[in-house]
């Protein structure tokens, strides 16, 4: 089963989110979350070996900023992971894949491109848009 996953590409020209589709984006989303945790446990792994005290001021500054990047790259994995995880409920629910905002299919190729999304472009760019002009009140 998992090869055939591998080797299957979602088409227009099937129904959208039939089992196939959902069953190779539940696999695209499961590996995606576990690249992310073995790059989260390599995280863990460094800061714990980096915890030495530098008797170098610059080297304690140096040390501290890589830390600080690599607890904030720790927290964007966490939140990922957090909306993979929304995004294999939504496909055990039947709702992936369908925006959120207006009930439509999400495009094959947005999904494929961030199969986390929860808006069809047009709503996501609606959204941006919204955002930038109270942005800029």
């Amino acid at each position: 089963m998992a090869s055939s996953v591998k080797e299957y590409r979602p088409s227009e020209n099937e129904p959208f989110m039939n089992e196939r589709q959902r069953d190779y984006f539940r696999a695209k989303l499961q590996a995606w979350k576990e690249e992310i945790l073995e790059e989260s446990r390599g995280t863990i792994a460094t800061l714990q070996q980096e915890t030495v005290a530098e008797a170098d001021l610059a080297d304690r500054a140096t040390s501290e900023t890589d830390r600080g990047l690599e607890l904030r790259t720790r927290d964007r994995q966490r939140k990922l992971i957090s909306k993979i995880d929304q995004a294999l409920r939504r496909i055990e629910d039947g709702s992936y894949g369908y925006c959120e905002e207006t009930g439509e299919p999400i495009s094959l190729s947005r999904l494929e491109a961030r199969p986390i999304a929860t808006l069809s472009l047009e709503a996501q760019e609606r959204h941006e848009r919204r955002e930038r002009v109270h942005r800029d009140d």
